[in-house]
């Protein structure tokens, strides 16, 4: 189920989250503000469907991209990491994830082993939530791509992250451009690289890593 450019916003929403309520055939759902002429979901709205999906065992791809309602977004990403066993890709790009949002989101990623694809692009992940997330995910064994692009990490995020790419064993695709990553970030996550089978990463604009590499 694709809602990107639907003309809808919460009244619409409610309706549609009272049909899906018991709904065991849903296997896609993408909910985005980025055409918000058309799409007027907001945190309200992500509620209902939160709270109407919270049963359904069959949802494998979540996207919220877009949906400056950061809160209602991790809630719903939370609900869909605890309790569906069958979750492999998480898109919560561009959601104005930080601070508190990242301590929810960590917290559900913790009980969760079926996630493969993490977006996280476009956010406020800084060092202290890069901290918080490198936590959760340091003992995640299926994780295959994690995308960190856009955001405020540094050194202290990067020699965070670099715990993560010692002990995986899966991940094979790291996306770190546009953040503030220096010398000794850098040399943190070369010295991770020796240990982890990453075959792409992507630093652009991140100077000291694309020197380095």
């Amino acid at each position: 189920m694709d809602l990107v450019s639907m003309e809808i916003g919460n009244d619409e929403t409610q309706i549609l989250a009272d049909a899906l309520q018991n709904n065991n055939t849903l296997h896609t759902f993408i909910i985005s503000r980025r055409y918000r002429k058309k799409n007027q979901i907001t945190d309200i709205g992500v509620t209902y469907l939160a709270d109407s999906l919270r049963k359904n065992t069959t949802l494998t791809t979540l996207g919220l991209d877009g949906s400056k309602g950061g809160y209602c977004a991790v809630v719903e990403a939370a609900v869909q990491l605890r309790n569906d066993k069958t979750l492999t890709e998480l898109d919560l790009s561009d959601s104005d994830i930080g601070g508190k949002l990242v301590h929810h989101l960590s917290d559900a990623l913790q009980d969760n082993q079926t996630l493969t694809i993490l977006n996280l692009c476009s956010n406020k992940i800084d060092d202290t939530a890069m901290k918080c997330l490198s936590d959760a995910l340091e003992t995640h064994t299926m994780l295959i791509t994690l995308d960190l692009a856009e955001n405020k990490i540094q050194d202290f995020g990067a020699q965070c992250l670099a715990r993560i790419l010692k002990k995986s064993k899966t991940l094979t695709t790291l996306i770190l451009r546009s953040n503030q990553i220096g010398q000794d970030g850098a040399q943190y996550i070369s010295d991770a690289l020796e240990h982890n089978p990453v075959s792409f990463i992507d630093y652009q604009i991140n100077l000291t890593l694309a020197f380095m590499f």
